[in-house]
């Protein structure tokens, strides 16, 4: 381009010699033809005065060139510094169609292919913090000198505020496995394998960590806090179900041993071993039993037959039919009053609800000798309850009564033959039914068990029953 141009500026100095040339022609013919003595004295001040005409014609006509094509190459120098900054939406005006113009329009080409590149690339990088940011798992990014470069938001949910772009891990995350991670990674140059359990308080994290090819590390956390909580509850059910098993199978095993090794086995105590045999029979049967409901009411594929009910109809059912569970405990069953609002329900399943939260009461309440059930409305739900006036429940216990096999008093627990089962089976049915259960209690002033169940609303029909407008709330 340089070499066109100084072609061009050459081409008009030439013109200019040729347009001198030509005017001392013209000049020293005339001078020849009137005087041609005076020839050569006047061509030496002719001369003069030509060339310096030649020069006064060249010199503006130089200016302009030089001027025209330094403001364009101005352009072309701004246009670089808004293209260096950033800016790239920067172009250059053209349309001369000379050797300056085809520059111009190169330039603008491509800044525009730039401009294409980096949308490009920052799309690219928009999905590619989006995706990391829709991840479960927490992702951080470190530089080879151990600063953050990217977190995702999980990481930074985790993290806090101290987490961000441009300070260094070991300020932002004080947790020694994954420091202690990123780095053995980062050293070894391969993936490293990792547990955190001090990053969030009762959360456990798996870290994998891996180098990137800069000389960062790239650490993703997954959370298994859940996954480790579900396997020790599986081995605690495991653990439990075999303790639960051994005691009434080692009781009825021994008892069974005693009567064959007897061969003239005494009648009474006979049967008093028999008696024993089939308590512990008896209680392995009702274990099985509520091993079975649990994994029924569990299961994904539990079934609820809802219908609509009203809340006093259910009271007065959950007495009259359980009423013979009190018969010989001495303690009175009775009704505090319930409202006639409609809940929609499975009516056997309400029925194992109310047995087992009564059969609770008469268990470790009957010396309050009164157990109370009733229901009123809380809003757009109806609340039931079972109260016994017994010795209740201290508070490091209400929040666990409902877990698996949990038992306040064990050794209570086993002599009045409970599995540890009922109230984990009656919470899994509330909770299908789309409610809620917890427990108040004051130790000295009994136990009260508390349920809700959402109401629904009814339309009458013609031939006097209902149509209820079901909208069952199931927040498990």
């Amino acid at each position: 381009m340089t070499r066109k141009v100084f072609t061009k500026l050459m081409a008009l100095f030439v013109l200019l010699l040729l347009f001198q040339t030509v005017a001392m022609e013209l000049i020293l013919r005339h001078m020849l033809q009137r005087s041609p003595g005076e020839t050569l004295h006047r061509l030496g001040s002719e001369t003069l005065w030509s060339g310096l005409i030649a020069l006064l014609v060249a010199l503006p006509i130089a200016a302009w060139a030089a001027s025209s094509i330094a403001t364009r190459l101005q352009r072309v120098v701004a246009f670089a510094r808004r293209i260096a900054q950033g800016d790239l939406s920067a172009r250059l005006e053209h349309g001369r169609g000379d050797e300056l113009t085809a520059m111009e329009a190169a330039l603008n080409q491509t800044a525009e292919r730039l401009g294409q590149s980096f949308a490009e690339i920052e799309s690219s990088r928009h999905e590619l913090a989006t995706m990391l940011d829709s991840m479960q798992e927490a992702v951080v990014a470190v530089t080879a000198e151990g600063q953050v470069r990217w977190s995702n938001i999980v990481m930074k949910r985790i993290a806090g505020t101290e987490i961000r772009a441009g300070r260094s891990l070991v300020h932002s995350v004080r947790d020694p496995e994954l420091l202690d991670c990123v780095k053995r990674a980062q050293e070894a140059g391969e993936v490293r394998y990792g547990r955190s359990s001090s990053l969030a308080p009762g959360r456990l994290f798996e870290i994998s960590a891996a180098p990137l090819p800069t000389g960062g590390v790239i650490a993703v956390l997954h959370d298994v806090t859940r996954i480790e909580s579900a396997e020790r509850s599986r081995r605690d059910f495991i653990a439990n179900v075999s303790h639960e098993l051994r005691t009434p199978l080692t009781s009825i095993q021994g008892y069974v041993e005693t009567l064959v090794e007897d061969p003239h086995p005494d009648p009474a105590t006979t049967i008093e071993f028999l008696q024993v045999i089939l308590k512990n029979a008896t209680r392995m049967n009702r274990l099985t039993e509520d091993l079975l409901a649990l994994a029924s009411v569990e299961s994904p594929d539990y079934k609820l037959a809802m219908q609509p009910t009203r809340a006093s109809e259910m009271v007065s059912d959950a007495i009259d039919s359980l009423g013979g569970l009190v018969v010989d405990s001495g303690v009175e069953l009775e009704s505090s009053g319930a409202p006639d609002a409609l809940v929609m329900v499975d009516p056997d399943a309400m029925n194992q609800v109310f047995g087992n939260l009564i059969e609770n009461a008469v268990k470790y309440g009957k010396s309050g000798k009164r157990i109370e059930v009733g229901a009123r409305v809380q809003g757009a739900d109806v609340e039931f309850y079972v109260r016994d006036f017994g010795p209740g429940i201290a508070s490091e216990h209400i929040d666990r009564i409902f877990e698996r096999f949990y038992r306040v008093d064990k050794a209570r627990s086993r002599e009045a033959g409970g599995t540890g089962l009922g109230l984990a089976i009656v919470k899994h049915i509330v909770l299908a039914h789309g409610g809620h259960i917890r427990a108040d209690s004051e130790l000295g002033a009994g136990t009260t068990f508390l349920f809700t169940l959402p109401q629904v609303a009814a339309t009458p029909r013609e031939d006097g029953h209902i149509n209820p407008v079901v909208e069952v709330r199931n927040d498990s």
